[in-house]
């Protein structure tokens, strides 16, 4: 788990644009979900930063569930099957060089070892899975993550996973633009560097949402007046 602060010279920005650090004091739980994003074997068992998120990702999960909102598990599926095409062509044939290219489809192809959850994860029965092709899952036919949540009456969305920068960042901002209450928690996500998870929190904190601890987040449950 990565141990960094905020900038000084963020918290000022923010404090400057909307005079206070946090815009969601309260989420009402049942119109509140949990994304869990790409805690999947390939993402997750070489890197110690996303390994040491679980535990806090596991408690925001019990957290939410007995509070009586969703936990969904986001998975990256770029194929169907072994040996079928990628989903994303344009990624895989100019953004990797030929065996990465082939490394990552496979890798990340349904009935793959490195597709699965990370084995320490706390999933329960009633938690839902979603599986998109895209860094974000609110891309337009990268899933049915949005349809899915505003069937069920979601409003606030809390995001963990990895990699914060990347594909944790991409879901939170696009959930943002459609017009979900965002929290990202900034021990509960994890990029293979300090920098890089310091620089997806921080831009997505200026204009985007909030971003708390795992132990305020749960808090953000709780009877509205008992404030994080």
């Amino acid at each position: 788990m990565h141990d960094v602060e905020i900038p000084s010279y963020v918290i000022e920005r923010i404090m400057a644009k909307r005079g206070r650090l946090e815009v969601f004091d309260h989420f009402e739980p049942e119109k509140t979900a949990l994304l869990v994003i790409d805690m999947q074997n390939f993402y997750v068992t070489e890197v110690a930063t996303a390994q040491g998120i679980v535990p806090n990702i596991n408690r925001l999960a019990e957290a939410v569930r007995s509070s009586g909102g969703k936990v969904f598990w986001v998975v990256m599926t770029v194929s169907d099957k072994a040996g079928a095409p990628s989903k994303w062509p344009l990624y895989h044939d100019y953004f990797f060089t030929p065996e990465k290219g082939r490394n990552h489809k496979e890798s990340l192809t349904e009935g793959a070892e490195k597709h699965e959850l990370y084995a320490e994860l706390d999933v329960k029965k009633g938690d839902e899975f979603a599986h998109k092709t895209r860094f974000s899952p609110f891309v337009i036919g990268a899933s049915d993550l949005h349809e899915r949540l505003q069937a069920a009456g979601i409003e606030n969305l809390i995001v963990t996973g990895t990699a914060t920068n990347m594909c944790s960042e991409s879901t939170a901002r696009d959930a943002m633009m459609l017009d979900y209450k965002v929290v990202m928690v900034i021990d509960a996500n994890a990029a293979r560097y300090d920098e890089d998870h310091l620089a997806g929190l921080t831009s997505f904190y200026q204009s985007f949402g909030d971003v708390r601890t795992t132990d305020k987040t749960i808090k953000m449950l709780s009877h509205p007046n008992n404030k994080a």
